[in-house]
């Protein structure tokens, strides 16, 4: 035979698996059209397994059994969002529990972490720059900023998430497991970094530099220039600027924004220290209240996997399934799962888009643990 033969029986096959494939889809439609009736959930492991498991038994060569299954899994994977839409489509999909609103409910008081001068007080004022009556408040963790928000105390509260050049704050997205809270908006705050000293010092003068962790980090290659200074890390940057003004000795520096450097009477020693001159934190506003914005749109989740090969990608498939465009993944480890780990994603769409909605309920149906973060 040859080649050009040989095709066209590769051609004549797959029409058959065409054809096949869509009868096999038909029958799909037909399970969930009994699922829906009868109240049972699209997705069955312990049948697909029992599925797999025969299959495995018919082939004697490896290479085949291992490439029939994985022909399998994904036929099953796209039977189960199929069904996902239809289920969508016939208004069956479970209530998730959040409500849309026009406008985010008008503040009382909100906190932020850090000491006055922070970058998180800047961000917080700007946010609710449009409710002038709202009383702005600082908590010193941000442990206790986010329980504020949980409590009711605070109508909302304003922590960092991400930094364009230093990457994820990861205890944020720790707390967001750890309390009942959800994102309500977010804002994009530009980050000056100066570097302070007391009135009278000069550079020759510093031996230790505070800061925050990611203050320092994104000021790496500054603080590499000067290996002679010891970077020590705080909770805050407005606490570094807070600590030199107190000790008041030559010795110490900070890096912190001018405001903080104005509010406690330093010294502007540098500026343009920062290792990008875009240098933007990302901020989210956190509430207990499930709401999101009738124009929202970016969905931030949150899911644990079971621990097996392919389960994030077939996950993720989800999205793609659904035209769903994802725009941000960050891994944590789980607590007390030695290597497993929980995936934050933030997607573009609205919790009353059908096809938001479709992924969300395919993922919390094969997900070990799921939790939607918020719409804003």
């Amino acid at each position: 035979m040859d080649l050009q033969e040989i095709r066209r029986d590769l051609d004549g096959i797959d029409g058959k698996i065409s054809s096949l494939y869509e009868e096999r889809l038909h029958k799909c439609a037909d399970v969930a059209e009994y699922k829906i009736k009868n109240g049972k959930a699209v997705f069955d492991r312990a049948r697909e397994e029992e599925k797999l498991a025969d299959m495995r038994k018919r082939f004697s060569d490896p290479f085949t059994a291992e490439a029939e299954e994985e022909l399998m899994k994904q036929m099953m994977t796209v039977a189960r969002r199929y069904q996902y839409r239809l289920f969508g489509e016939k208004g069956k999909l479970p209530e998730i529990g959040f409500s849309a609103v026009q406008e985010l409910p008008k503040a009382k008081r909100a906190v932020y972490q850090g000491t006055e001068g922070a970058y998180s007080q800047a961000a917080a004022n700007a946010f609710f720059k449009k409710n002038p009556e709202v009383k702005i408040d600082r908590a010193d963790r941000f442990e206790d900023a986010v329980s504020e928000a949980e409590s009711g105390k605070a109508d909302y509260c304003v922590i960092p998430i991400e930094n364009s050049s230093a990457g994820a704050v990861t205890d944020t997205y720790d707390l967001l497991m750890r309390h009942n809270v959800f994102i309500a908006g977010e804002y994009f705050l530009p980050i000056r970094h100066v570097l302070l000293g007391v009135p009278g010092a000069s550079l020759s003068d510093i031996k230790t530099v505070y800061s925050h962790p990611q203050g320092l980090a994104q000021c790496r290659d500054f603080l590499n220039g000067h290996r002679e200074w010891k970077p020590v890390g705080m909770e805050n940057t407005a606490f570094a600027a807070k600590k030199v003004h107190e000790d008041n000795d030559v010795s110490e520096a900070a890096i912190a924004s001018a405001f903080a450097g104005e509010l406690y009477g330093l010294k502007t020693l540098l500026t343009g220290i920062s290792g990008s001159s875009d240098n933007t934190t990302r901020f989210v506003v956190l509430t207990a209240k499930k709401i999101y914005r009738a124009d929202a749109g970016r969905v931030s989740l949150v899911f644990e996997l079971p621990d097996k090969s392919g389960s994030l990608y077939g996950m993720l498939g989800n999205f793609i399934f659904n035209g769903i465009n994802m725009v941000k993944i960050e891994s944590r480890p789980v607590p007390g799962k030695k290597w497993q780990y929980r995936f934050f994603i933030d997607i573009e769409g609205n919790l009353s888009d059908p096809a938001v909605m479709n992924a969300l309920y395919g993922i919390r149906e094969e997900a070990a643990e799921f939790k939607i973060l918020g719409n804003y």
